[in-house]
């Protein structure tokens, strides 16, 4: 069984997708991490451009964040789960990297990733984080897909 399990979640229907894999996979001794990246770039025509946001729009994607690990959290502690959280921010772009670095940091021994399963077109345009964290993770990287209907 696996001790350690890194869990980035952003909300999405995949990211809980793979935080319910995740907990089918914890026993008492496991040890979650859940990881919220804020994102800093500005996606322009499907295609991610580091930008500026004007006012407090940073601010309010810093407090969506909380909410929704604060939600995640909720859900693993009523299972009994040990849990804890960590929040970036995400100014380049790099988010399968943040992922990675935590994962390696934090000593994870499995990563727990949703995802979308894009193919074609819209995976060329939006890029695939999760293709790119199986390339470079240290450790095992479990994908849990939403089914094509729902994503």
């Amino acid at each position: 069984m696996y001790k350690r399990i890194l869990v980035p979640v952003d909300g999405s229907d995949a990211s809980n997708l793979g935080l319910r894999e995740a907990m089918k996979l914890s026993g008492q001794d496991t040890r979650l991490r859940l990881l919220h990246a804020v994102e800093g770039f500005l996606p322009v025509g499907g295609v991610a451009v580091e930008g500026y946001y004007a006012g407090n729009i940073l601010e309010t994607f810093r407090k969506e964040g909380e909410e929704i690990l604060r939600k995640a959290k909720a859900l693993l502690n009523e299972h009994g789960l040990t849990v804890e959280t960590e929040m970036v921010e995400n100014l380049g772009g790099g988010t399968a990297k943040i992922i990675v670095n935590d994962a390696e940091t934090w000593g994870a021994d499995l990563i727990v990733l949703g995802t979308h399963g894009r193919r074609g077109l819209k995976r060329l345009v939006m890029g695939s984080d999760a293709e790119e964290v199986v390339r470079l993770a240290p450790v095992p990287v479990l994908l849990v897909r939403v089914p094509a209907a729902e994503g």
